[in-house]
Formats: structure tokens, C-alpha cells, sequence
């Protein structure tokens, strides 16, 4: 009698595709072996938090590029090493990483942080979910450091994302204020958006003293190497010859994205189990592209209101049916107008709309540019997709609200 003849039959206990499906996950971190292209990067990310390992305070550091060129990625690798090192001086380093795409008011990034570095043990403090206000979650907060650690290292991805900067102020000023006495804090902040400075309050500008770092896209073949170092979560024999150079390719194609690559490349797997079948093939990886894309998609716009995706849909008519990828306002507007009644949504004003594209290109569902219209005719902005619109509106449509906007398709095909 085998060891699996007891189990539920309704599962599979093998998996045919797959030896280890987790290095393949956005979450996993992979060892300094596994990490391509990227050795200047990860020196500077070094020599910011070197001072760490002593128990000084490290250099703030904002570091730029686009998605999945290894921002993240190169922060906690080094972060956990410095870590490590730090230890063999009996010098404590903690590190709280923050999504602000997800967490982006003060209050919720202060109470995360103690929370990630607090023992009520050493601290005399807990940290509850909710009950308190800002000031309180501060002061626990500086508790947590000080008791806790001797370096915290805060990560702060997606940092264009923050509602309010005040809190790069304050963790950035905390030793100069005497917040903290024992302790210091470095701040690591990830953005797409290289001109986010800029944006920055007066305050944090002179506040802030830190180190910039950008990180380029990868290459066709740095992206091949990547693949590589996660070949093994498949079982020997299952990946045909072309299917790592072809999901490279790919994913080179846009902006050298390591984490779509990684995605399509899983993806072809699953898509692989699901057919039964036992290699996976090109026509796979094809598939799991669309299906990458339009996962990300969603993801960006999941929870948008409908109004938001009426209007998307709108820039997504305007692009299929036109030679031209960039569209004024004003002829987003008037194609709007027409779904919303369609859809027998109330119309929103033209201010409105505008205000809801701006909210979109914040979100990098969409890019918008403003341009000039001469010599004292101010400025109006252009808006275009981000994503193939074949794929955008395939999104849109699993929404129920916007049903009748395939109908009314079909029927004039």
C-alpha cells in the first residue's frame, strides 16, 4: 500500500510541470547567486547601508527605474545581508517594507513599521491594529526603534504613492529631533516616477539629505540569464529549447521586465498542467503573455469606479479605431458621453473626466502629457494607454455594469 493511497482523491499529489513553482513567485527572494545584471546597483545600495553593520546610520536612498528592473529586488537582498553582517557584531538591524501602493497615509506606515520592529518584551509597549492616533503610534513607534534596534531600515516602495510626506520628514529627523536616542533610521524609497523629488514638500527637501540611484531596464540577454537562475522550478526535460529565449523576447519588449518575465514564464507552466500537457512549448508562452498582461491589468485597476472604466474604455475605442495612440481630453470626453449613455450612466463633466485621467495616469494605468498650444494659448493634456487595448478591453468587459458595450460591439460587427 503506497503512502498516497489514503489521501483525498479529489487532489493531485504530484506535479507533472513543476519541481519548485515558489522561485518563480514575485515574493520570492532569490540568493545573491540568482541576482543578474545588477552588481554596480547592488554595491550603491551597499555603501548607502554599510554604516549599518556598525550600528550607525545608514544613507537615505530614493532609487528609480521601471517596473521590474530589480529595485525591490536589490533592496531586501542587501537589507538581509546587512543584517546578517550586523549580527556577527551583536548590532541589532531591522527592517519593516512598506507598499505604499497599499499603505500610503502616515498613520497606517507609522503603526506597520513598530509593528515589523517591536518586542513588547524589550519595548514595554504594544502596537494595536487600531484605537490610537498618529501622535500615539509615533511615540510607540520611537519606542519600538530605540528599545528594539540599533538601525531600522524602512523600505518604502511604490513611494510616489504616499498620501502625505510628513512621515519622510519626521523618520528622516527622528535622531535630530531626539525622538530616539539609541538607535538611528535609514529610509530606502522605490519609484517609477524619477521626477517624484520634485514633488516633494519644502520641508522634506531641506530634511531630507539622501543618495539617488536608477536602475536601467534589462537586456534581452540579462533577462535570458535571469530565467536561467529559475530554470529549476520546473522538472528536468519539461521547458522546450525556445521557450526561455522567446519569454525573454518578450518581456524585453517591454521596458526589460524582469517580474513579467518571471510571470509569463510561470504562467506557461500552469497553462501547460492545465492542458496535461508534459513539455512546455512557444505556443504556451504565447498565451501566458496575454494572460500576464491582462492579470497586471486588472490588478491596476481593480476596485477603480465604474465611471473610471467607462472612461478608460472610451481611450480604448478611440486607440483601436484610429492610427494614432495620444488623445486630447476633449475627444475622450465626447467618446465618453456616448458610452455613459450607453450604459445609462450619469455624465460626468468634462472637469471631472479630465480629474479621473489624471487620477489613471497616477496609477500608470495610462500616460498623460500636458502640451502647449503656442504663444499664449495655454496647455491641454494628452492621454494614451499603457497596455494593448485588445487586452484593456477585455478587462473592462468582466466587469458586469459594462456588459452592454460588448453586446452593442457584436452587433455592429
Amino acid at each position: 500500500m503506497s503512502a498516497n493511497d489514503d489521501r483525498d482523491p479529489l487532489f493531485r499529489y504530484d506535479d507533472p510541470v513543476f519541481a519548485d513553482e515558489r522561485l518563480l513567485e514575485i515574493t520570492h527572494l532569490p540568493g545573491p547567486d540568482r541576482i543578474v545584471g545588477r552588481d554596480e546597483q547592488m554595491q550603491r545600495v551597499a555603501d548607502a547601508l554599510n554604516p549599518a553593520i556598525f550600528g550607525s546610520e545608514p544613507n537615505h536612498l530614493f532609487i528609480f527605474g521601471k517596473t521590474g528592473t530589480g529595485k525591490s529586488l536589490i533592496s531586501r537582498s542587501v537589507t538581509k545581508r546587512v543584517i546578517s553582517e550586523a549580527q556577527r557584531d551583536d548590532v541589532t538591524v531591522k527592517y519593516a517594507f512598506i507598499d505604499c501602493g497599499e499603505q500610503n497615509t502616515e498613520a497606517s506606515i507609522i503603526k506597520t513599521i513598530a509593528q515589523i520592529v517591536n518586542d513588547p518584551a524589550a519595548s514595554g509597549v504594544s502596537v494595536p491594529d487600531r484605537g490610537l492616533g498618529t501622535g500615539d503610534y509615533y511615540k510607540r513607534l520611537w519606542q519600538a526603534v530605540d528599545r528594539c534596534t540599533d538601525v531600522t531600515i524602512v523600505i518604502l516602495d511604490e513611494i510616489d504613492m504616499l498620501e502625505d510626506d510628513e512621515v519622510l520628514r519626521k523618520l528622516s529627523r527622528a535622531g535630530e529631533n531626539r525622538r530616539i536616542s539609541s538607535a538611528s533610521i535609514g529610509i530606502i524609497g522605490i519609484s517609477n516616477k524619477i521626477d517624484f523629488p520634485d514633488h516633494l514638500s519644502e520641508r522634506v527637501k531641506s530634511s531630507l539629505s539622501r543618495d539617488e540611484l536608477v536602475f536601467s531596464p534589462y537586456d534581452a540577454n540579462q533577462l535570458v540569464e535571469i530565467l536561467e537562475k529559475r530554470r529549476d522550478a520546473f522538472h528536468d526535460g519539461v521547458l522546450s529549447d525556445d521557450v526561455i529565449p522567446l519569454t525573454a523576447a518578450l518581456a524585453a519588449q517591454e521596458h526589460g521586465d524582469a517580474r513579467k518575465a518571471i510571470d509569463i514564464l510561470r504562467n506557461a507552466g500552469r497553462i501547460a498542467k492545465k492542458r496535461t500537457d508534459t513539455r512546455v512549448t512557444a505556443e504556451h508562452v504565447r498565451d501566458a503573455k496575454e494572460k500576464t498582461e491582462a492579470d497586471r491589468f486588472n490588478e491596476l485597476i481593480e476596485g477603480s469606479p465604474q465611471q473610471a472604466k467607462a472612461i478608460l474604455y472610451a481611450l480604448t475605442l478611440l486607440t483601436e479605431n484610429s492610427s494614432q495612440k495620444e488623445f486630447p481630453t476633449k475627444i475622450i470626453y465626447n467618446q465618453y458621453k456616448e458610452i455613459a449613455r450607453r450604459l445609462d450612466f450619469d455624465v460626468l463633466s468634462e472637469r471631472r473626466v479630465q480629474e479621473i485621467l489624471q487620477e489613471q495616469n497616477f496609477l500608470n494605468v495610462i500616460q498623460s502629457e500636458r502640451e502647449g498650444r503656442g504663444r499664449g494659448r495655454g496647455a491641454h493634456a494628452k492621454h494614451r494607454l499603457l497596455e494593448n487595448p485588445s487586452i484593456v478591453k477585455k478587462v473592462l468587459l468582466r466587469d458586469s455594469r459594462l456588459a452592454p458595450l460588448e453586446e452593442a460591439n457584436s452587433n455592429e460587427t
